[in-house]
This record gives C-alpha cells, sequence and structure tokens, in this order.
C-alpha cells in the first residue's frame, strides 16, 4: 500500500511539473534546414561586385548566409584566361571558408567567359554545382569592336578566345548550365550569343543589359535553377517564427 502510495505521488509531481523548454542551442538544430552552396558572383567588363548588391540582397533575404555571398571584384582589364585563374584562387578561399565542397556561380556579362575557361581548363567542373549567365556573350559579341584591351578583343565574334572556348562541349563536366538573355540586350549582338549547347537557355521579356541582375522574375529563375529553397523557420514560444 506505501509503495503504490509513493509511486502514485511521484506520477502526480511529474505530470503537474512544468516543461523545462529545450537550450536554444538544440532547438535551432532541431530546425535547421539545409545550407545552400556558396554563391559566388562574377561581374563583367567595366564592373566591380557592388553590381551584385540588389541580387545579393534577396539571396540573404531568402536566407543564405552572408559568408555564403561572395560578391567578388577583380581587374576586369586583364584576360579573361588570367581572370579565371583568380577564379579558381577565389572560388578555393570561398570553399575553405565556409566548408562547403562545391560553389554556384552567378555571372553577368563577360563574367561568363572567365567562369566558363574556370570550368573547362582549370578543372572547375568538380568544384561547381550551378552555372549561370546573365546576358552573356558566349559566342561573343559586336560591341566589343567599340573597346580596347585583351577582354575587348575576345569577346569579337570569331576571336581566338572564343573559338577555343566553344570547341567540343560548350557545357562541360557535372555543372548544371543555365543561360538568361533579353531581346532588347543592345550590348549583346547577335543576340543569339547567350545561349548554349547542353544549357538550359532562357529568353527573358524586354530588359535592358543591366537589368537581367536586378530583376525580380529573372532572380527568382535563378534561385530555382540553384534548386535551394532556404531554411526551415525556427519556431518560438507564442508561435513567432524569424
Amino acid at each position: 500500500m506505501t509503495r503504490n502510495l509513493l509511486r502514485s505521488a511521484a506520477a502526480l509531481l511529474l505530470a503537474s511539473a512544468p516543461l523545462l523548454p529545450l537550450p536554444a542551442s538544440a532547438a535551432v538544430d532541431q530546425h535547421k534546414g539545409p545550407r545552400p552552396d556558396p554563391v559566388v558572383f562574377v561581374h563583367g567588363w567595366n564592373s566591380d561586385g557592388s553590381t551584385w548588391r540588389t541580387m545579393a540582397d534577396r539571396f540573404r533575404a531568402d536566407g543564405w548566409p552572408v559568408d555564403h555571398l561572395d560578391r567578388w571584384t577583380y581587374d576586369a582589364t586583364q584576360s579573361n584566361a588570367t581572370t579565371a585563374t583568380r577564379l579558381a584562387d577565389e572560388i578555393d578561399r570561398i570553399l575553405d571558408l565556409t566548408g562547403a565542397s562545391k560553389v554556384d556561380v552567378v555571372t553577368h556579362s563577360m563574367g561568363a567567359l572567365s567562369s566558363r575557361y574556370y570550368l573547362k581548363n582549370l578543372r572547375g567542373v568538380s568544384k561547381v554545382d550551378a552555372w549561370v549567365s546573365l546576358a552573356g556573350p558566349n559566342r561573343g559579341t559586336e560591341t566589343a569592336r567599340w573597346c580596347s584591351g585583351a577582354p575587348c578583343v575576345e569577346m569579337r565574334p570569331g576571336s581566338e578566345f572564343l573559338n577555343a572556348l566553344n570547341s567540343g562541349d560548350e557545357t562541360p563536366g557535372a555543372p548544371r548550365y543555365a543561360t538568361w538573355g533579353s531581346p532588347c540586350d543592345i550590348v549583346i549582338n547577335p543576340k543569339n550569343s547567350v545561349a548554349l549547347s547542353g544549357a538550359l537557355n532562357r529568353t527573358t521579356p524586354c530588359l535592358g543589359h543591366g537589368d537581367l541582375h536586378t530583376d525580380s522574375t529573372v532572380y527568382e529563375e535563378v534561385k530555382t535553377h540553384i534548386r535551394w529553397t532556404g531554411v526551415t523557420p525556427v519556431t518560438h514560444h507564442g508561435g513567432r517564427q524569424r
């Protein structure tokens, strides 16, 4: 009888005791979603990493960690082959920083060329999951005849650089390739310069050359191509989410 009374009292105490919340770190671990690949942004000629502010801010708002958004700036007056070697170093730096095994590369205009050189000639295919070209002169642009210097010469249709870059497989290895081109882009001429064999090729509505990396619809399509939907929200007491 005494033993039964003790058991009943213990059960009553346990039932009426308040449930202590999990430590904050444990609660976060329970609801943490997968971390996305870092995104390395590669700008075009006569530009710098600040051109990606709008797109990078959208990625961050959708859950990408700040250290996974690399708005890289490089010397756009040098050969695209030289830029590709610098890009290789930058991608290795980001992989070391984040502990990721691969990155996603998002490019605008001439940035498509150095990153493709990296993928094709510098064994970059093993370190890139998804590759994006926004308004890239992948087969050259007549507009490059109006500027000078190594990268401009390389961007001209029929250049030695482009002939070598486009020979054989235009989308080598396992990365998922995608391009976006606009019918109203007066910088890319001819208009069919953007698309690549083996890539997902999209045509946007009437957007200017500099609008492709700020347009919200293009951003959503790029995000879908990268295939990461964001972290699972963490639920706090009272049902609030962050």
